[in-house]
């Protein structure tokens, strides 16, 4: 099969097309027939730094998958050939990636794509959508009426947040960073929008909630939005946050009696434990985008395979609103 590799890590590290064996498909796995795929912030960093849970050299990068099934390994039920499904599947140590024409899954990872979507809006989901669904529903337990406050409302996360949070019965808010984003976060469902650059936490809590801080605060974006984050939860809120790998003084936390939450929805591929809970979230993911009540936000601009340099740098450039996709059109 044709691939695209990486032959070592680092940000001058071309991705080189080359011939791979096609992978023979193992008990309960799938053999995926990819059409698409999308960037996430792990991928260009796992390009970048090689962390200790990217894939040996020479890489297949990429977890996000979209395509139909080609083959269906022993022990496998509900699936079969021909099947449109997606998953984040892979691209860390010890799983190819998407970046090629096939894809081995783990079939306990894959779900039906959403029948009303195309193959290239199905792969901007399941990262995402499993980070937020584990961010908000597990782990927070959004309960309907409470204020749920989003950072990065427009992000690829946060769009997906703003959306179950507001499935869940909640008053929604979101920060944004423009007025264009303003727009698209209000049509998204959120309740409203918080312009983070024009109002301190302090303002945007007192508007928002009289004082009293919001219920549940997702942040998607870490570093300094994590301290603000507490300032910005009530007094026994619940915090859940993508991105803690930072120094905090957690004694903010302390005087509010909060609840802190982290999520790093890699580590079912990385310990190959809990992996059916990801799939089972995909199929729930499906139904709402089916039955209307979810939908991903795709940046206008699209790429293929074989310009997916330009879509790291892309999406790193900061102009990306929603996420970025890549359609399979090179072979």
């Amino acid at each position: 099969m044709k691939a695209l590799i990486l032959r070592q890590y680092g940000e001058h590290s071309p991705f080189e097309e080359i011939d791979l064996p096609r992978p023979a498909v193992l008990d309960g796995h799938l053999l995926i027939r990819v059409a698409a795929t999308s960037v996430n912030p792990v991928d260009y960093k796992i390009r970048l730094h090689g962390p200790n849970f990217a894939p040996e050299l020479p890489a297949v990068l990429h977890g996000d998958v979209a395509g139909y099934v080609e083959e269906v390994g022993a022990n496998v039920s509900g699936f079969q050939r021909g099947d449109e499904v997606f998953a984040c599947a892979g691209g860390v140590n010890g799983m190819g990636g998407a970046l090629a024409e096939f894809m081995l899954a783990d079939a306990a990872l894959v779900a039906r794509k959403p029948s009303s979507l195309n193959v290239l809006a199905a792969a901007a989901l399941p990262l995402v959508s499993i980070t937020a669904w584990e961010s908000l529903i597990d782990r927070a337990q959004l309960a309907a009426g409470q204020t749920v406050l989003v950072h990065g409302g427009t992000g690829g996360v946060g769009h997906i947040g703003v959306q179950l949070a507001k499935w869940a019965g909640c008053q929604v808010f979101a920060t944004v960073s423009s007025a264009r984003k303003a727009q698209l976060v209000l049509e998204l469902g959120a309740d409203r929008a918080i312009d983070y650059r024009s109002q301190s936490v302090a303002d945007y809590v007192r508007d928002c909630t009289g004082g009293k801080g919001f219920d549940v605060v997702f942040d998607t974006v870490g570093g300094e939005h994590l301290a603000k984050s507490f300032e910005a939860a009530a007094i026994g809120g619940v915090v859940s946050c993508i991105s803690t790998r930072t120094a905090v003084d957690l004694s903010a936390m302390h005087a509010k009696n909060l609840s802190l939450h982290v999520i790093f929805m890699l580590l079912p591929m990385l310990r190959n434990m809990g992996r059916e809970h990801h799939g089972e979230i995909l199929t729930q993911v499906a139904t709402l985008v089916d039955s209307g009540q979810l939908c991903p936000l795709v940046d206008e601009r699209t790429f293929s395979f074989a310009d997916v340099l330009d879509a790291h740098e892309y999406l790193v450039s900061g102009k990306a609103i929603g996420k970025v996709v890549l359609r399979q059109d090179c072979w």
